[in-house]
């Protein structure tokens, strides 16, 4: 088949839905399948463009087999409802122009979770009759209503919601990255039987052996030997919550935090920090992933945190898995089905979302059980290299989408 994959976000940029497509492309070209994706110019998180990259009307280029096409956009960092909006309604009308004048192919994928590309994609796979996948990785308008970007009340959350109910109805195949997702689709009305769930995972070909030492780890990030390293890793934003770690900070002397990342909130955090003097939590620009992999062999445990939002019950960070794979414990600020995984399969310890004392609690509890930390490392990487291997996943999607 001949594919067209429409996201925002893709691959050199390090986001969860940039891994995702970027994995699921390669091992569709694998099994024989041609793969162009039309995207913007790489800026995220910062809201900078990537060196070697110009912010063109119109660009292509060849990524280990798949055929790019970028666009011009209005960039803007991930902060500011007004110029994050600025940037998915820009994309949303170049990919729209673009993908008019593209050729036809045999399905069009567009990603979430930016939903505003989600409208020219349908519009692209209407006017060229195409069959149109849609993949859900946020419930669109609802995230935005909960993180309290906009009010629910408002105009344009009524229009958004009447637009999603639509295309999801008059999608081919529906893509979704929980149980949870599904039965909420369900419950509005939608045909469950053009619905599948393909969860996020982990692609065990990207390396988990270091290139530099624990010794280097140490002197370049100023981190001591001698006290308990907890790590956060991933975007800071409206919806994560970290605020909690300088919480608990002030109470664990002990313990350096490690916040690594970007985000809207991390300008605000770093200030509190600094108003309060805090000295045990440490911000660290986003790094590579071998440099993550080279950072863990320092790191003792890895929270993965969600605000205390019921919206966060139906979603499923892909943190979890990179953590299973890199062997850490989960230390788990979370709810609903995700927490449920972790609980299940024994992975990881919950804590109370947003509740400081208990991360706390959290902490000292896998200091004084070392046992226990390994045994949910241990558990962890069995359920992902099991279960949630990205390779066995995009097989599994690329067969529905064949079905078509």
């Amino acid at each position: 088949m001949d594919i067209l994959i429409i996201t925002e976000n893709f691959y050199p940029e390090r986001n969860a839905p940039s891994k995702r497509l970027y994995d699921h492309a390669i091992e569709w070209i694998k099994l024989g399948h041609k793969i162009t994706v039309l995207t913007g110019v790489p800026n995220a998180p910062k809201g900078k463009v990537f060196k070697g990259y110009k912010n063109k009307i119109y660009q292509s280029e060849n990524l280990d087999g798949i055929d790019v096409k970028r666009v011009w956009t209005y960039i803007a960092k991930n902060e500011g409802f007004l110029f994050r909006s600025l940037d998915f309604i820009s994309f949303m009308i170049s990919s729209l122009f673009a993908g008019l004048f593209l050729k036809r192919f045999d399905r069009i994928v567009v990603s979430s979770p930016q939903f505003l590309p989600v409208i020219s994609g349908f519009i692209i796979a209407k006017i060229k009759s195409t069959s149109f996948v849609l993949e859900i990785r946020d419930l669109w308008p609802d995230s935005i209503v909960a993180v309290g970007s906009i009010k629910k009340e408002s105009s344009i959350i009524k229009i958004l919601d009447r637009i999603a109910k639509y295309i999801y109805k008059k999608s081919d195949l529906i893509v979704v990255v929980t149980n949870s997702f599904k039965s909420h689709l369900i419950s509005i009305g939608i045909d469950k039987h053009k619905i599948i769930v393909i969860t996020n995972g982990f692609n065990f070909q990207k390396t988990l052996i270091p290139n530099r030492s624990i010794e280097d780890i140490h002197r370049e990030y100023n981190i001591s030997t001698k006290k308990t390293i907890v790590s956060y890793i991933g975007t800071i934003g409206m919806s994560h919550g970290i605020k909690i770690i300088l919480e608990a900070a002030d109470t664990l002397k002990n313990t350096i935090f490690l916040i690594i990342g970007e985000g809207s909130e991390k300008k605000s955090l770093q200030i509190i920090a600094k108003n309060k003097k805090i000295k045990n939590v440490k911000f660290i620009d986003s790094i590579s992933w071998q440099e993550i992999v080279n950072i863990n062999q320092v790191i003792d445990y890895n929270l993965i945190h969600l605000r205390n939002l019921d919206l966060f019950e139906t979603v499923i960070p892909s943190k979890i898995f990179e953590s299973m794979a890199l062997k850490k414990p989960i230390i788990a600020g979370l709810i609903g089905e995700s927490l449920d995984i972790i609980n299940e399969s024994k992975s990881g310890i919950s804590i109370q979302p947003e509740n400081s004392q208990s991360l706390v609690n959290g902490i000292n509890y896998l200091e004084n059980n070392p046992e226990k930390s390994e045994q949910i490392t241990a558990n962890g990487f069995t359920l992902v290299s099991e279960k949630y291997n990205r390779k066995n996943l995009a097989k599994k999607m690329i067969k529905d989408i064949e079905k078509i």
